[in-house]
């Protein structure tokens, strides 16, 4: 199966089913970012957490074994070189569907202003490494109808 016939097929499932994200994500212990990525075939499941998900999607158990392969990740060609910008790149290749999947989930089709926008970048310190923090906080914008 092609990446987009698997994603396709589990995203129906879910949908038949009616259950979030988020829902799919407490069965499994995960974010449901996490689990949106893993639909795009942007991340890769435990056996585990597989067999759960074909379970509550009642879906066949070839989709399990996808669900375990190292996907072959971003969507793109055009690669940013600066190695910071390049991060965010990664980031929005890797997550950057999941993360439209959720919001749209939750608010509707639409977007999030990059007008009525805020970007904040804060560091937290941590023994493991210093953290950079950054928190995106733009405004709703629905699709209206004409």
């Amino acid at each position: 199966m092609s990446v987009l016939e698997i994603t396709q097929e589990i995203l129906a499932a879910k949908q038949e089913i009616g259950l979030s994200f988020a829902e799919l994500g407490r069965i499994v212990d995960r974010d449901e970012v996490w689990i949106a990525a893993l639909f795009y075939r942007q991340a890769t499941a435990s056996e585990s957490e597989a067999t759960k998900l074909i379970e509550v999607l009642d879906l066949d158990s070839n989709i399990a074994v996808e669900l375990i392969r190292y996907p072959l990740k971003g969507l793109g060609s055009v690669v940013p070189t600066d190695p910071l910008i390049y991060r965010f790149y990664e980031i929005i290749q890797v997550y950057g569907i999941p993360l439209k999947d959720v919001i749209q989930e939750k608010f509707g089709d639409g977007i999030m202003s990059a007008i009525d926008f805020t970007l904040k970048v804060n560091k937290e310190e941590n023994l493991n490494g210093d953290r950079v923090k950054v928190t995106m906080d733009g405004k709703f914008l629905p699709y209206r109808k004409w």
